[in-house]
């Protein structure tokens, strides 16, 4: 039988690591999957409204997707604009449009989230 409570404290929080470690590796499905599930849940709640991660910066993530795809400043041109832009962009001497970041988001893939960071 369960017994789940909210996590309100950093105890609270220990103990529910506890508790989840003892059930790690549960099936799902079982009455032990179960509680790991809500336990993750309530952890992540607490997680979210006590230790906040601020957003990622959008010029961080053009550079990660690049890195990750081996691009170079000349490939952000189409999504961007020229090549005196891209770099003003990336040396964050300018912001990113809204029309930069509709191309970033659906030429390269990168979350709206990430590259709206500067704009809210």
């Amino acid at each position: 039988m369960m017994n789940i409570k909210l996590i309100r404290t950093e105890e609270d929080l220990a103990a529910a690591f506890a508790r989840m470690d003892q059930l790690w590796g549960a099936a799902m499905g079982t009455p032990e999957g179960d509680e790991l599930e809500v336990l993750a849940l309530l952890i992540e709640k607490y997680e979210d409204e006590h230790y906040p991660m601020p957003p990622s910066d959008p010029v961080e993530a053009i550079k990660f997707r690049m890195e990750q795809q081996g691009l170079t400043q000349k490939d952000l041109e189409p999504f961007i604009g020229s090549s005196g832009r891209v770099s003003e962009v990336l040396n964050r001497k300018r912001k990113l449009s809204l029309t930069m970041i509709r191309r970033l988001h659906h030429g390269l893939r990168i979350p709206y989230e990430s590259l709206l960071a500067e704009v809210v």
